[in-house]
């Protein structure tokens, strides 16, 4: 049998053994994790750590309720909030504490980072937005609003990840890619076509909510001009956690964005009629902070302090493969690898393709198990490293196993779709 091959190839115990010489384990204290559930879903909504409930009840009912607007400028320093968070974020991204700021959702902050940057460009003859056909959806919508609705008619530009650097020309404004694809966790060589990309002249802009946490990155030592990337994923800031941007310190102050708001002002307590914008990093602010989603993410970036991201990335690896390779040793005739077999260009997601993997998915939720779906036939599974066990990869497994060979799925609850399928 198939679990019999799984059996002979890893057993529970190798698996248990692996947990005890972790470097990483205690971290998994540090999250209020639901006792049985194996959560595989770490690339969409991470876990909740133990400090995020404490912090919320301080601000609310401390600086909200005893401070009241007093906490703007008291102790608590809620006005603070986007660039101290930007600045716990800059080391996960390999960035200067002062090229990191927390506003806005990933999507907002795409689109002024893009409007920035093409109207830096135009300047030089330049309004082509270039990116991939496959990249994530939302990225592209906001790409094809920029190019609706800004001046200077801009082009949007997207071509098979093969064809990127033939696609590089003179009059290409900013390339824009998400550096881990949402579907199959393949990873984008994110030095090599930043490289070549100003090669030719062209700003770069990476989305990294697939990456920070989970992927080492140097976007100061890549030269990555521009960045953007959300908190509630592997930084596990809550849903809808606010998001960051990045931009290199010698772009900030020719970056004009288009959201001019009073937060993003030189001096926004004078209430002038004039926009001027602020120095550095904090022009990229529109409106107010969102104090309480904002605390949730500050309180959850604590657990990265002493945490080493070389073996965040090596258990990363280590779960991956794992997970591959008591899938594989299975033989499940139905499932195929769908994301690279080489760990250098994958994420820290692993996904497989089976003609019915929305129902498999369904069916290993009802078994405890929560991993995701993405259409048209991908099994999504995001091993977060703090707090997943590899004794949990080979339950899953297991679980995954018995679902398939016996077609466990083949029930008509497990068909049932949701008008939201994150799970």
């Amino acid at each position: 049998m198939a679990t019999e091959a799984i059996a002979r190839e890893f057993t529970r115990e190798d698996a248990a053994t692996l947990d005890r010489r972790d470097p990483l384990a205690r971290l998994r204290e540090q999250f209020l994790l639901p006792e049985g559930l194996i959560y595989l879903d770490g690339n969409s909504l991470g876990a909740l750590p133990k400090a995020v409930p404490q912090r919320i009840e301080r601000t609310v009912r401390q600086e909200w309720g005893e401070g009241l607007i007093r906490s703007w400028r008291s102790e608590a320093q809620w006005m603070q909030l986007p660039k101290r968070i930007g600045a716990k974020i800059a080391p996960l991204i390999g960035a200067g504490a002062d090229e990191a700021i927390v506003t806005d959702s990933t999507s907002v902050n795409l689109f002024k980072l893009l409007a920035a940057a093409l109207a830096l460009q135009r300047q030089r003859g330049r309004r082509v937005i270039l990116s991939e056909g496959g990249n994530f959806p939302t990225d592209l919508y906001i790409a094809q609003g920029a190019r609706d609705f800004l001046a200077g008619t801009p082009e949007l530009r997207a071509v098979p990840t093969e064809g990127l650097v033939d696609a590089m020309s003179h009059d290409v404004a900013v390339l824009t890619l998400t550096h881990v694809d949402f579907r199959t966790g393949y990873r984008h060589d994110l030095d090599g076509l930043t490289a070549a990309a100003h090669r030719h002249g062209i700003l770069t802009l990476w989305d990294l909510s697939h990456s920070t946490g989970i992927v080492p990155l140097a976007l100061n030592r890549a030269g990555v001009d521009l960045a953007i990337g959300c908190g509630y994923k592997y930084l596990n800031g809550g849903p809808g956690a606010p998001a960051y941007l990045y931009v290199r310190r010698e772009l900030q102050e020719q970056l004009r964005q288009p959201l001019a708001g009073w937060i993003g002002h030189r001096q926004p307590f004078a209430f002038e009629t004039s926009y001027a914008p602020a120095e550095g990093i904090a022009r990229m602010l529109c409106g107010t902070p969102t104090v309480l989603s904002m605390a949730a993410l500050d309180a959850a970036l604590d657990l990265w302090d002493g945490v080493s991201l070389a073996d965040i990335r090596a258990k990363s690896v280590a779960l991956t493969e794992l997970f591959i390779r008591l899938v594989e040793a299975a033989g499940l005739a139905e499932v195929e690898l769908a994301s690279p077999r080489d760990p250098e260009r994958r994420g820290g997601q692993v996904c497989f393709r089976h003609p019915e993997a929305y129902a498999v998915v369904q069916a290993l939720i009802a078994q405890h198990v929560i991993g995701d779906f993405r259409a048209p036939d991908v099994m999504r599974f995001g091993l977060a490293p703090p707090y997943l066990r590899y004794v949990d990869v080979y339950d899953a497994v297991q679980r995954l196993v018995g679902i398939v060979c016996g077609r466990q799925w083949d029930k008509p609850e497990f068909r049932q779709r949701g008008a939201v399928e994150v799970t």
